[in-house]
């Protein structure tokens, strides 16, 4: 945990640091790749993931290590060949569980998170699932497992293929020659993140876009349909903790209404999107029939108000930071209290960008919340230690943020009311 921890010291800035350089050869180009709610939704469903997944709040129901240890035929000796094999074997995983995840209702929740901009950036990269609480990539790994690739081997490869597929969310980079035959490119996963009846579904792979060629998804970006991007049940808010739940409370009060009992338990693992027919009738839900003319979500957030959440979310950020520099010495108890903390912030300013009048008390609750712990602890999770008196700065803060949000919400938001979901921009 705290090793994985110090690794994004230098993962995210580099992260950060390309998608500052998109934005300006994005301005350069006079390209409309950023807008910035979309963006800072995005950041902040990373926020969430890389919380959840530094807390190791992810139930593994098998560990890799055993299936090395029990099903192993082979020893390698080479040391590069293990490398090489434990890369190929968690990229067919990747696929795998990629495909399941686009193909089976249950697990289009984990990832539906991934696809909810409507945008199509480095910052989508960033929006990771935070509700795929059991792992089920191992099953996927048993062929290597077979070959007696170790478990430590693939935990060090493991994060160098996911950072590895950063770099492809983008549309400023055209097609790549060769390399378009070999793998997954920029234009590749353009397709993959598009919701045209002729790229959905397509694409799946993570950095060889062989397996796509081999098991009969793959689909090449043509220059007469430009992709559209999003999902075809728009999610309609920048809130990351509800996009992450939203397709599972769906499928809840589904298999709730509907009649058929044999549905209740069906639909779960029918293909993604797939409704029980009498609850389908009684209770439509609205989807995109014509990808080039849908309005885009963009509630009409002043200027003020996006500056706002700017600051809300560099506070959270480095918040975050802080925490995972300092897990040793807080304890986990500690960081479980710190990390819940941190997602009631990102959830409280997700929903002032979204203009809704009830952020108010989710922002007043949750300076409570940190209020009380500032004064139970007589610090702040041991910032004191470092910066004296630093607490009182934290506390500070927490009852300004309640005091602004007011402002906002009474000045802002309930004049607009009734609600009517805000502005938005046409697609295409």
């Amino acid at each position: 945990m705290e090793a994985y921890a110090k690794v994004l010291n230098y993962a995210i800035p580099f992260f950060i640091t390309l998608l500052l350089l998109e934005a300006i050869v994005a301005r350069i180009k006079g390209a409309k790749v950023i807008r910035s709610m979309d963006t800072l939704s995005s950041l902040s469903s990373g926020l969430t993931n890389t919380i959840k997944d530094v807390l190791g709040l992810t139930l593994v129901i098998v560990s890799y290590g055993w299936f090395a240890e029990h099903l192993a035929l082979f020893e390698i000796s080479s040391s590069w060949l293990v490398y090489v094999l434990a890369f190929i074997g968690l990229d067919f995983a990747g696929y795998w569980v990629h495909r399941l995840s686009h193909e089976v209702n249950y697990f289009w929740n984990r990832h539906i998170v991934h696809h909810s901009s409507e945008e199509y950036n480095l910052g989508c990269a960033l929006r990771q699932s935070i509700s795929g609480f059991v792992s089920i990539t191992v099953f996927f790994l048993i062929p290597i497992a077979f070959l007696g690739v170790p478990e430590e081997v693939v935990n060090v490869v493991a994060p160098l293929h996911l950072f590895a597929q950063y770099w492809y969310h983008t549309r400023l980079i055209g097609k790549l020659g060769f390399l378009e035959k070999v793998i997954v490119t920029p234009s590749h996963h353009r397709v993959h993140h598009a919701i045209n009846p002729e790229y959905l579904d397509k694409n799946l792979s993570a950095i060889f876009i062989i397996w796509d060629k081999i098991f009969g998804t793959f689909q090449e970006e043509l220059d007469d349909v430009p992709p559209v991007y999003g999902v075809t049940r728009p999610v309609r808010t920048w809130n990351p903790i509800i996009i992450n739940f939203q397709h599972l409370w769906l499928l809840m009060r589904d298999a709730w209404r509907t009649r058929s009992i044999a549905a209740k338990f069906r639909i779960w693992f029918m293909p993604t999107g797939w409704r029980p027919a009498d609850v389908a009738e009684a209770y439509p839900v609205d989807s995109i029939r014509d990808v080039y003319h849908f309005d885009k979500y963009e509630p009409g957030v002043s200027l003020r108000l996006q500056w706002w959440s700017w600051v809300q979310f560099a506070f959270t950020f480095a918040s975050m930071m802080y925490l995972f520099n300092m897990l040793g010495a807080i304890g986990f108890q500690g960081a479980l209290a710190y990390g819940g903390f941190l997602f009631l912030s990102i959830f409280s300013y997700s929903m002032l960008m979204d203009k809704n009048p009830h952020a108010w008390w989710v922002e007043s609750g949750k300076s409570l919340i940190g209020l009380a712990l500032v004064y139970q602890q007589g610090d702040w999770f041991l910032l004191n230690t470092i910066a004296p008196g630093a607490a009182w700065g934290v506390a500070a803060y927490f009852l300004i943020s309640a005091l602004v949000t007011l402002l906002f919400v009474q000045y802002e938001i309930l004049p607009e009311k009734p609600l009517s979901g805000g502005k938005h921009l046409a697609a295409g």
